[in-house]
């Protein structure tokens, strides 16, 4: 690869004018970013020239016209040798520059600075080693939507997904009846619940139904003490003793003797 020469100034003369200062003129007429080559607008002619030198920077001696090449006559631009001096905070400026260069790119192709790279998702997990929720049917469809497009399971043998598939819904199988008898303990435990928030509004509905004075006199009146009872929480005295003793003595010598005669039948 050809290296490429840096400009270099090949002329101590200028054109006698004063010192361009970079200070007086508009940010986008030139750049002086470093490690790229310097370049300015010439305010004569506004074409963009090449700032050559080190330490004496002018603009490249340049023409008026661009047609040279097709028979034109050669003529000097008046800001050829124009003394070029930078005095101006270059880093300020380059920052001004990129800010007003991401602004005015389309939205569509403007770039962060530091780019987020988004991780590729994980795969999905098979059926197999889900952990969901087991039903009966849940499992019979799993099994059966791996049966259909697995060419490994046929004729009883499993794969290894398979394998779990067909344990899982055989364990399935065993737990459906404990499953179904929760279930409906459930439902019934609901219902009762059901019962119990509705059994306020169904007194309500009784007392008003039959409610009225009959009820509350009734429930006011203070009844008269049994005779025979020890105070108000008991009954009457239960009498202990058989009405007729004759009769008791005899039927409890009948209770022996069938007494004795189903033990001896049994001995």
């Amino acid at each position: 690869m050809p290296r490429k020469r840096p400009g270099r100034v090949r002329t101590k003369h200028t054109n006698r004018r004063a010192p361009l200062l970079l200070s007086t003129m508009a940010p986008e007429d030139f750049n002086v970013r470093p490690g790229e080559t310097k370049s300015i607008a010439c305010p004569d002619c506004r074409t963009w020239r090449r700032i050559m030198g080190d330490t004496v920077l002018k603009i490249r001696e340049h023409c008026i016209s661009d047609k040279v090449a097709e028979g034109e006559k050669h003529t000097l631009c008046p800001g050829t040798d124009q003394v070029v001096v930078i005095d101006i905070d270059v880093q300020r400026w380059q920052a001004r520059q990129n800010r007003l260069l991401r602004d005015a790119m389309p939205q569509e192709n403007r770039r962060a600075a530091q780019q987020f790279y988004k991780p590729i998702p994980a795969p999905a997990a098979p059926v197999s080693r889900i952990n969901a929720e087991v039903t009966l049917e849940t499992a019979r469809q799993s099994y059966l939507a791996h049966r259909k497009g697995c060419t490994l399971c046929v004729k009883g043998q499993h794969c290894t997904d398979g394998g779990l598939l067909a344990r899982r819904y055989v364990l399935a199988l065993h737990q459906e009846p404990a499953c179904r008898e929760a279930r409906d303990e459930q439902e019934r435990q609901e219902r009762r619940t059901a019962r119990k928030l509705t059994a306020p509004a169904v007194r309500r509905a009784q007392w008003t139904k039959h409610g009225g004075e009959e009820v509350e006199t009734a429930n006011n009146r203070c009844a008269e003490r049994i005779a025979g009872s020890l105070s108000e929480f008991r009954g009457p005295q239960v009498p202990q003793d058989p009405q007729n003793p004759e009769k008791h003595d005899q039927r409890q010598a009948e209770l022996g003797k069938q007494y004795a005669a189903r033990k001896a039948s049994a001995a």
